[in-house]
C-alpha cells in the first residue's frame, strides 16, 4: 500500500451515505474497515414502530445491509454493542429535556457521544487499528493556518449536516474523514449505482425514533392548562406539557379565528402558553456552555451566522462570549420559535465555529 494510503474505519448505518463512503475510499486504494452501532437493546420495554429511523426494532435490517455492502466491496465488517450506553446517554437524555420543558436534539448528543465518540473508542479496544474514522456525513474539513482542523458546510447546502456535528471536539475533527462533503445526493446515489451497492436508491432516515415517542418519555398523563400568553386566559386543557414543543401550531386542541403557536412551556406548572406568531418571533438566546470548534475560545464579541435547526438558512447575529463559558446571541432579523433545548450553531461564511444548546431565548 502505498505511503498516502490509510487504514480507514468507515461508521455505517445501512443507508447509501455511509455505503458509498466505504466504497469510494476502497476504490482510492485505502484499507477500509465497515461497522456499525447496535443501539437497539432487543427485550426492552419499547415498542417502537416500522418506520426508518436510526433506532428502532427495524435496526437488524440495516445491520444487515451495512453487512452486505462490505461483503460486495470485499472489506471486514464489524457490530459494536452500544445498546446500553445509548440508553443512559440517549434515551435518559431526550427523557429529561422534554420533562423539563425544553426541546431535546438527540442527534447531536448522539454524534458527540456515541457515533464519534463511543463507536472508534470501542473499535479500538477490540484491536482494531486505523489512522481515520470515516462517515457519510455531508460537511467538509479543512486546515487552518494555526494548525487546527476546521469544519465547513458542505457543498450542497440542501443535505448539508454541519448543523449536528457542531458538539464535536478538536480532537475528534483531527481524526475524521468526510469524503461526501464535495459532493450533491444526486451523485452519491450514481455512485452507489455505479459501484453496484443495492443501496442506491434506499430512501434517506427522517427519523429519531421509529416509534411513538411519547414510549421513550414514559410519563402518565396529567391534565393542564392552556393559556393566553398575553392575558392569561384559559383556552383549554392538555394531558401533559411535554407533549408540545416551542413553535408548534398543530394538534393543539384548542379553537381560534388565527393561528395559534406554542410561546412558552411551564414544567413547574404543568402549563402550555399560546400566542400568536408574532410573539414567537426570538431576536436573542443564551447558550448553555458553548463548544468552540474550529477556532480558538474567544472573549470578544463575533460578527457571524447562527442555525437554531438544522434546515434552516443561517441569520446574522452577534455573538457574544460570557465570562461562565456560555454564549449570547442577538440577531435583529428575528427567528421563529428558538426552543431551549435545541441546538444553536454558528457560522463564519462556510466555517462553523461552533455551536451550544440553548437555555433560553426571548
Amino acid at each position: 500500500m502505498a505511503d498516502d494510503k490509510m487504514k480507514i474505519l468507515v461508521g455505517m448505518s445501512g443507508g447509501v451515505d455511509s455505503a458509498t463512503t466505504a466504497a469510494l475510499l476502497h476504490d482510492q486504494g485505502h484499507q477500509v474497515t465497515g461497522c456499525t452501532m447496535r443501539l437497539w437493546r432487543e427485550g426492552n420495554h419499547l415498542k417502537g414502530g416500522t418506520r426508518d429511523a436510526c433506532y428502532g426494532p427495524g435496526e437488524a435490517e440495516d445491520t444487515e445491509a451495512a453487512r452486505d455492502v462490505c461483503r460486495r466491496i470485499g472489506i471486514p465488517f464489524f457490530e459494536f454493542d452500544c445498546s446500553h450506553a445509548y440508553e443512559s446517554t440517549i434515551i435518559s437524555y431526550f427523557r429529561e429535556e422534554f420533562l423539563a420543558g425544553r426541546t431535546p436534539n438527540p442527534c447531536v448528543r448522539c454524534n458527540a457521544a456515541m457515533k464519534f465518540g463511543l463507536l472508534p473508542e470501542m473499535a479500538r479496544q477490540s484491536g482494531l487499528e486505523f489512522d481515520r474514522f470515516a462517515t457519510g456525513h455531508y460537511a467538509r474539513l479543512q486546515a487552518a493556518a494555526d494548525g487546527r482542523m476546521q469544519l465547513l458546510r458542505a457543498i450542497d447546502h440542501t443535505k448539508d449536516q454541519s448543523y449536528f456535528l457542531c458538539g464535536l471536539s478538536q480532537e475528534k475533527l483531527s481524526g475524521l474523514l468526510f469524503p461526501l462533503g464535495e459532493l450533491n445526493k444526486d451523485e452519491v446515489r450514481k455512485l452507489a449505482r455505479d459501484y453496484g451497492l443495492p443501496v442506491y436508491d434506499r430512501p434517506d432516515s427522517q427519523d429519531f425514533y421509529s416509534g411513538d415517542t411519547a414510549e421513550l418519555i414514559g410519563q402518565e398523563d396529567a391534565v393542564g392548562e392552556i393559556v393566553d400568553d398575553a392575558t392569561g386566559k384559559l383556552l383549554g386543557h392538555h394531558t401533559g406539557y411535554w407533549k408540545f414543543t416551542i413553535g408548534q401550531r398543530k394538534g393543539l386542541g384548542v379553537a381560534s379565528t388565527e393561528p395559534l403557536y406554542v410561546v412558552g412551556i411551564n414544567a413547574c406548572r404543568n402549563q402550555v402558553r399560546l400566542g400568536h406568531k408574532a410573539t414567537a418571533i426570538h431576536h436573542w438566546l443564551r447558550t448553555g456552555r458553548f463548544n468552540w470548534l474550529s477556532i480558538p475560545p474567544s472573549d470578544k464579541a463575533l460578527s457571524c451566522e447562527v442555525k437554531v435547526r438544522s434546515v434552516q438558512n443561517p441569520v446574522p447575529c452577534t455573538l457574544t462570549p460570557q465570562p461562565d463559558g456560555c454564549c449570547e446571541a442577538d440577531f435583529p432579523e428575528g427567528i421563529f420559535a428558538v426552543a431551549p433545548g435545541q441546538a444553536a450553531a454558528f457560522y463564519q461564511g462556510e466555517v462553523l465555529l461552533g455551536g451550544g444548546f440553548i437555555r433560553e431565548a426571548r
